[in-house]
């Protein structure tokens, strides 16, 4: 078999993978890009994807309540907005504002308060949290409550080698009729 034919094989094998694995991959592709995009923009939507962030009274942490008690005032605030939210799955201490993002475990709310007078100052629905569960296939593993986020592993390695094979299979197919024009 001569070298022309031998890379016509390989674009013909490249072709065909890259086929087979665009039809199967065509719909997570098409989430992945499409959530990407919005997370993307995320900071740029004037709110309507990631909330604004607020500006307290003090930077200064001197001046600050205690963590203890912020905490507490956000659990009382935001219950009487959803009853169904008991617990805080993370606090964002925002030092250069002087707030902090209470982050709920369920339904994606945020509590943003004032470091020093315990003051609401917001109170959004974080929709940027679940498009970033939808992009990294997390949102499936909170779905069908797994421990170790097997759901998410097996997605994310899946996307990306599937990426990468995207990359490679295209790549050849532009660059194998040029080579083989080049051995005519």
């Amino acid at each position: 078999m001569n070298k022309r034919a031998k890379q016509a094989k390989v674009i013909r094998f490249f072709r065909k993978a890259h086929r087979i694995t665009g039809i199967y991959l065509f719909v997570l592709f098409f989430i992945l890009s499409i959530s990407g995009l919005l997370l993307g923009w995320k900071k740029h939507s004037k709110g309507l994807i990631l909330p604004r962030t607020e500006i307290g009274v003090s930077t200064n942490p001197n001046d600050w309540l205690p963590l203890s008690n912020l905490q507490s005032k956000a659990l009382e605030s935001i219950k009487s907005k959803n009853k169904s939210i008991t617990e805080i799955s993370r606090i964002d201490i925002r030092p250069e504002k002087g707030i902090a993002k209470f982050i709920f475990k369920n339904e994606y709310w945020e509590l943003q308060m004032d470091c020093t007078t315990a003051k609401v100052l917001a109170i959004n629905k974080r929709h940027s949290d679940w498009l970033e569960d939808i992009h990294d296939g997390s949102i499936l593993d909170d779905l069908f409550k797994t421990r170790v986020e097997i759901i998410k592993l097996f997605y994310t390695t899946s996307m990306g080698c599937a990426l990468i094979l995207f990359t490679i299979t295209g790549f050849w197919l532009w660059m194998g009729p040029k080579r083989m024009k080049k051995l005519k």
